[in-house]
C-alpha cells in the first residue's frame, strides 16, 4: 500500500523557478509546482495556449525546469501522441509524456484529440487544470463553467447549462485511471499521479483550479474557496482505477462525517455567482444531496 506523503516527506526538488508570471494567488501555480514534483526530472511537457502558458512563460526565460512544447489549441493530445512515437524510435521510453490543458483546451477545443489518444491508449498523463472558464483571454464561459457563473459572454443571468463532465466521458474511454483533484489538496494530487506511473494507456487528471480574477474573491481565500467546494459535495475528489470508483481525501472523510457544508457558502463567497436566486440554490442543494446520498447507498 503506498504511503501518504505528508509536507514532511514530500520531495524538496523543484522542477519550477522562482517567479512566475500568474495571477496573484493563482490555483494552477499549487497544483502545478506538486505535480511536477511527482512526475520527476524524466518528463516532456506538452502545453496548449492557456493560463499555464503565461505562467511559464517563453524559452528562453519559462519557468519550468523541464523541457517543453507548445502547441496549438487543439492538438495537445495528438502531439503527445506524436513526442511518444519519436521517444520510442530512439529508445527513450522511460521518459514520462505530460499533457497540461486548461478546461477551455481540454472540454472544448482539444477533446476530439484527446478522446482519439484514449481510445487508441497512448500511453501518456493528460491533466486538465479547470478553472472553469477561458480566463486567459478574458474569463468567457467554458463547458466546464458551472450553471449561473457569470463571464464575459454570460453577463446577465449567468451560464444556462450545467457543466460538462469532462471525467466522466474520459471515464467512459474505460481508461486505466481517471482522478478528479483539486489545487486545495496539492497532496492528495501528488499521491494520484505516483499511483498511476505504471499504468497503461492514457491516464486522466481534472484538477479543480480556484481562479481569484474570474471567480471573483479576494486573492488569499484560494485555498479555503478550493475547499469549500470540496467540503460542500459540489466538487468531489477521487480516481477510477481499472473501472472502480473511490472517492478520496475530503471527500473520503465526509463519507465518514455524513454531513456536508451547505452549498450556499461556496456560491456567495464567490461574485461570479452573484444572479443565483435563492431558489436555483436550493435546487442545486438538492442535487448534491441526492448524489452524496446515492455514495452513502453504496457504502452500507
Amino acid at each position: 500500500m503506498q504511503v501518504k506523503t505528508n509536507i514532511l516527506n514530500l520531495p524538496t526538488q523543484e522542477f519550477v523557478h522562482p517567479g512566475t508570471r500568474a495571477c496573484t494567488g493563482c490555483g494552477l501555480s499549487i497544483a502545478y509546482r506538486v505535480g511536477l514534483k511527482a512526475l520527476g526530472k524524466d518528463t516532456i511537457l506538452v502545453v496548449p495556449p492557456s493560463c499555464l502558458t503565461v505562467l511559464q512563460g517563453l524559452f528562453p526565460v519559462a519557468s519550468t525546469k523541464l523541457p517543453c512544447l507548445n502547441v496549438t489549441f487543439a492538438s495537445t493530445a495528438a502531439a503527445a501522441t506524436g513526442i511518444l512515437a519519436t521517444l520510442k524510435t530512439q529508445g527513450k521510453e522511460h521518459i514520462t509524456v505530460a499533457a497540461w490543458a486548461g478546461d477551455g483546451g481540454t472540454s472544448d477545443i482539444g477533446l476530439q484529440a484527446l478522446s482519439g489518444a484514449a481510445e487508441r491508449g497512448d500511453n501518456f498523463i493528460y491533466f486538465c487544470y479547470d478553472n472553469e472558464g477561458y480566463m486567459n483571454t478574458g474569463v468567457q464561459r467554458s463547458g466546464t463553467t458551472p450553471i449561473g457563473a457569470i463571464t464575459a459572454n454570460t453577463p446577465f443571468k449567468g451560464k444556462l447549462q450545467q457543466k460538462k463532465d469532462v471525467p466522466a466521458i474520459m471515464a467512459a474511454h474505460h481508461l486505466s485511471y481517471v482522478a478528479a483533484c483539486s489545487a486545495a489538496y496539492p497532496l492528495d494530487l501528488y499521491d494520484k499521479i505516483k499511483s498511476c506511473m505504471n499504468l497503461p494507456g492514457t491516464k486522466y487528471f481534472h484538477i479543480h483550479i480556484p481562479c481569484p480574477p474570474g471567480w471573483g474573491y479576494d486573492p488569499r481565500y484560494g485555498i479555503k474557496i478550493g475547499r469549500l467546494a470540496v467540503e460542500t459535495g459540489y466538487y468531489d475528489l477521487y480516481e477510477i482505477v481499472h473501472g472502480k470508483f473511490r472517492l478520496t481525501a475530503a471527500s473520503e472523510k465526509l463519507m465518514e462525517k455524513r454531513k456536508l457544508v451547505p452549498v450556499r457558502d461556496y456560491f456567495r463567497a464567490q461574485s461570479r455567482f452573484r444572479m443565483l436566486t435563492d431558489q436555483k440554490i436550493e435546487e442545486i442543494q438538492r442535487q448534491i444531496d441526492a448524489k452524496w446520498a446515492g455514495y452513502y447507498k453504496k457504502d452500507e
